[in-house]
Order: structure tokens, then C-alpha cells, then sequence
């Protein structure tokens, strides 16, 4: 075989390989699920998140990394293997505003939004926000009180952390968004401590529905005596308007009876010395008698049908004169 027969089978293998490298590496597919950079000389050049059948220049002068568009979880403070749980007390020891020390473990969701600061940014962008979440918690577990921490406070943590740890990603810019956080636990280091601090935290629970059932109680004592001083008030007007009407009353009547004293003042004044006879005496019988030397003449005043059925008899109150009445 020739020289120039060897170079010539050489040349087209060479070229055969060339030909098969560009065909595979002159394209790339990005699925549903992921998204792509293009590197050129290893330069980040563009980032490609559209799914489907996608072209670039051949290797070695183009090439692609893909990544998941997937929400990760990362878990701070404990690791799940195997179903059980592994708990890093060092990383979950924090101090309180207070000087009380807690355990706090947490969970951060985050995602990868810029593929290409991901990949060239940080030598490890994981470790990086595991190291942020640690900042982050610690600086609001520190400002915080332990009531704060162990009980109603978690919410109120748990956005401020969000809120700082989301400023942290932003200024490290490592292609890196937060888009949740979660407080798993927040207990106390030991059991002693942890049944102490129950006790406090139940103590203080029946001392706030003991004042809540007071305050119902003084609410609805109030409430009655507010409606017994209206009763009273109401019953004291009602007294008040019968006593003005009856006096009223009185002074009409007395009114009346002087009209008629003025016009008969002697026949006003047996009437009425009568009628108070009458009411003093209710069951006496009065006679009005004329004595004028001869027969006594007297008449009865008694109701006509107490006359029918009863005999008369002389009272002891009399009125005569030797005059006719």
C-alpha cells in the first residue's frame, strides 16, 4: 500500500469523525422539567428554558450543562436517611434575645433561577445557602424572647427569616431564589428544662382564661346592675308622674270644694263634717234629731238597703239644735 493511499484513509476517517462529533454535538433536547445553558469555550453565553429540540455550534466549541427547573428542599439542622432522622445539634444550638438556649431546625424551598451564576458563581451554592439559613435563623432567634420562640412567635420568625434570608441570595447572586421557609422545631436542650418551661407555659394558659372568665363575669354583673338602675329609674318616674297627677287631683278637688264653700259655707261645712264622719266612722249609723220640747223627731242617714235589713239605733254622735235641720 502507498503512502499517499494511507494519508488519503486517514484524511477520511479523520473526516468521518469529525462529521459524526458535529452531527451528535450540534444538538441538544431540554424537557419539561429542565433548563439549559450554552457555553461557548466555556464562556456562559445564553440560558434556555423552552422545551424541546434546541441547536448550537458543535463541540468542542459550543457545549450545554442542564439543570432542574424542581423546587428543592433543603433541610437545616437534621437529615432524613433511610426513613429515620439525624439530628446536627451543633448546627441547631441557638441563643435567644433572652439568654436562653434553644434547639431550632428548619426547612428552606428554593429553586435555581439563573442556571449559568449557579454553575460559575460559587464553587458550591448549596453550601452556601445552607450557611445563609444558619445567619439568617441565628440573627432572628437572637432578637427574639424564648415564649416568642417556643410558642405564638414561630410565624412572625419565620418571615423575618424569609425576609432576610431572601436579601442574603440576592446580594451572594449565585442564581439561587428562596421561595419558602418552614420552622420545624424549636424546643427546649434538655427534658428537665423543656417540662419546666411546659409547666410555666400551662400556668400561664389557666391564668389567662381565669381573667378571661372574670372579665366575662364582670361584663355580665355590670350588664344587670346597668338594667336594675333603668327598673328602678323607670319605677321611680312612673311613682313620680302618679304622685304629680294625684296632688294635682287633691288641688282640684279642694278647689272645687272652696267654690262651694264660698257659695254655701254652712251646708258645705255639714257636708262635709259628714262625709268625714262617714269615712272615720264606716259603720256607725248618724241620726240628725230635733228636740223642741215635745216629740223628738229624728232622721236616719244610713244607705237604703243597710235600712231595709237593719234596725236603726241612736248613735251617740248627734247633731240638734232647737231649730229644723
Amino acid at each position: 500500500m502507498s503512502l499517499k493511499r494511507i494519508y488519503t484513509t486517514v484524511f477520511l476517517v479523520l473526516l468521518a469523525l469529525v462529521l459524526g462529533v458535529t452531527a451528535l454535538t450540534s444538538w441538544y433536547t431540554v424537557d419539561q422539567s429542565e433548563q439549559a445553558v450554552i457555553l461557548t469555550f466555556g464562556k456562559v453565553e445564553e440560558g434556555v428554558s423552552e422545551p424541546g429540540l434546541h441547536f448550537k455550534m458543535p463541540w468542542p466549541i459550543q457545549d450545554v450543562e442542564k439543570l432542574s427547573k424542581e423546587t428543592f428542599s433543603l433541610q437545616f439542622g437534621y437529615e432524613e436517611k433511610d426513613g429515620q432522622v439525624v439530628d446536627f445539634t451543633k448546627d441547631t444550638k441557638m441563643i435567644t434575645g433572652d439568654e436562653n438556649i434553644v434547639l431550632a431546625d428548619m426547612v428552606v424551598m428554593w429553586k435555581i433561577t439563573d442556571p449559568g451564576k449557579y454553575l460559575y458563581n460559587s464553587d458550591n451554592p448549596q453550601a452556601v445557602l445552607y450557611n445563609a439559613t444558619s445567619a439568617s435563623l441565628r440573627s432572628i432567634i437572637g432578637n427574639s424572647q424564648i415564649d416568642e420562640a417556643l410558642t405564638s412567635g414561630k410565624g412572625q420568625i419565620e418571615i423575618e427569616v424569609f425576609e432576610l434570608l431572601t436579601g442574603l441570595m440576592e446580594n451572594y447572586d449565585i442564581g439561587i431564589s428562596v421561595t419558602a421557609v418552614k420552622l420545624q422545631d424549636v424546643e427546649l436542650p434538655n427534658q428537665e428544662v423543656r417540662k419546666a418551661f411546659t409547666n410555666v407555659t400551662d400556668a400561664r394558659e389557666t391564668m389567662n382564661t381565669k381573667t378571661n372568665e372574670a372579665k366575662r363575669y364582670l361584663n355580665q354583673r355590670v350588664n344587670e346592675a346597668k338594667g336594675e338602675v333603668n327598673a328602678i329609674i323607670s319605677k321611680a318616674e312612673g311613682e313620680k308622674a302618679a304622685r304629680v297627677e294625684k296632688a294635682r287631683g287633691d288641688v282640684a278637688l279642694f278647689n272645687s270644694l272652696h267654690a262651694e264653700y264660698v257659695n254655701a259655707p254652712e251646708l258645705t261645712r255639714k257636708r262635709l263634717m259628714l262625709e268625714t264622719m262617714e269615712e272615720v266612722l264606716p259603720y256607725a249609723e248618724i241620726y240628725i234629731m230635733n228636740d223642741d220640747g215635745n216629740t223628738m223627731k229624728y232622721f236616719p242617714i244610713r244607705p237604703m238597703d243597710r235600712a231595709e235589713t237593719t234596725t236603726p239605733k241612736p248613735s251617740t254622735n248627734q247633731e240638734g239644735s232647737g231649730n229644723n235641720e
